[in-house]
């Protein structure tokens, strides 16, 4: 995957994203996709410092939210690479998080915009593993593995 740190351009917006995934309003934390293929995603996020942010406790975004961020990539992912197919993205739900690394404590102390990167390491549909990276002005904020099954 290309490092796309400031890209401008956008290839899909927050109005399209909202179509792809089960989060509404505020909870769509992602605001555009700048790149993606059959295999990762890039997208980028200014919600992590506005103050309505549905996640923030006390003013302030923990760090461990960026896993939030990095499945709603994957979400994102997985409904381009099923509608590509001409299907609809079966519903699924975050499983498991592995690997977990956080290099900050909170993410609203970012004054740039956050860079969330997923990139499927296998599987389909809703039954898949990736690997997520969350940065922000080149500077790697958290990663890990997520996975994410088939909501039932």
């Amino acid at each position: 995957m290309k490092n796309f740190e400031g890209a401008n351009e956008i290839l899909i917006g927050k109005a399209e994203i909202r179509t792809l995934i089960p989060h509404s309003d505020l909870m769509c934390l992602l605001d555009s996709v700048i790149e993606w293929d059959d295999q990762s995603i890039i997208c980028i996020s200014n919600t992590h410092r506005e103050p309505a942010n549905p996640l923030r406790r006390e003013g302030q975004l923990s760090a461990v939210h960026a896993f939030e961020y990095g499945a709603q990539a994957a979400a994102v992912h997985g409904g381009l690479r099923a509608r590509a197919a001409g299907m609809t993205a079966p519903p699924g739900y975050l499983a498991a998080l592995r690997d977990a690394h956080l290099y900050v404590a909170r993410l609203d102390d970012a004054a740039s915009p956050l860079q969330v990167c997923a990139r499927r390491l296998f599987g389909e549909s809703a039954n898949t593993i990736y690997e997520c990276r969350i940065s922000a002005d080149g500077i790697l904020l958290a990663e890990g593995r997520i996975t994410i099954i088939l909501r039932t």
